[in-house]
């Protein structure tokens, strides 16, 4: 990996943002196949494992069945790993001097997020749609706009992670950071009640965890199914989260970039 490909001239006035360097950025991301392929596949495999069970195919909520509400579920979780990981990428880029290279180009921060972002919800989008391919041939119901809503809202809440792993790649500059960030997202996933229903644990935990990340993603991908929840509180949680995890990368991007 070189640092030397983007150069100062290749850049536009928007500050970095174009095509051929989110090009450049996608090729090296694909590199870490070992990333990709978890990150793709282990949703699937939760879902094959804990949703397609006989009595959730039968079992009717909302406009669809029980299984269909897990697949979403696993989607979100995928979308979340794809995410985080693809943000957290930098944390290589780190380790190899990248930022540093960064300070003798137009790049400006907003852009080399911005790109960073672009990147990660890409890999998303994949993620959703393996999650959802294999729900449709194991028996997830749903009429076809909640598939279409619940699949968009997956993929664009997601934008959460792609910041929270940006911003995580700054703060853990470790070749190996989503060991590290694997068991937290599973431990956020749960606390945000997307792998086991708040009401389970009662109301202590059901508010605690309106405060956690997942909490409003989970809960706004799965509303076109469910029709639950307090939506305006879920929109409200994803956006200054997201908001949180975007300056906190940028801080740390021009803190790495003002290094001599």
């Amino acid at each position: 990996m070189t640092a030397t490909t983007t150069h100062p001239r290749s850049l536009p006035t928007l500050g970095g943002f174009n095509l051929g360097m989110i090009g450049l950025e996608l090729r090296r991301m694909l590199r870490n196949r070992r990333t990709i392929v978890f990150t793709l596949l282990m949703p699937a495999v939760l879902f094959l494992l804990f949703g397609k069970g006989g009595d959730y195919r039968a079992e009717r909520l909302g406009d669809g069945n029980v299984t269909a509400y897990i697949m979403v579920s696993m989607a979100v979780y995928g979308a979340m790993l794809a995410t985080t990981s693809g943000g957290a990428m930098v944390s290589i880029e780190r380790a190899a001097g990248w930022s540093r290279q960064l300070r003798l180009t137009p790049l400006r921060p907003l852009a080399y997020i911005a790109v960073k972002l672009v990147l990660a919800m890409m890999i998303g989008a994949v993620s959703v749609a393996v999650a959802f391919t294999v729900g449709a041939f194991s028996g997830a119901e749903m009429p076809w706009y909640a598939w279409v809503a619940c699949g968009l809202l997956a993929w664009g809440c997601a934008l959460v992670f792609a910041a929270f792993g940006l911003f995580m790649g700054y703060l853990l500059p470790s070749e190996n950071i989503m060991q590290i960030l694997g068991p937290v997202l599973g431990v956020l996933s749960f606390a945000g009640g997307l792998f086991v229903p708040l009401d389970q644990f009662g109301t202590t935990f059901a508010t605690i965890a309106k405060f956690t990340p997942v909490y409003g993603v989970g809960e706004i991908a799965r509303y076109p199914l469910t029709h639950e929840g307090d939506l305006w509180l879920a929109v409200l949680n994803v956006t200054v989260w997201t908001a949180l995890f975007a300056a906190g990368a940028m801080w740390r991007f021009r803190r790495d970039t003002a290094r001599v």
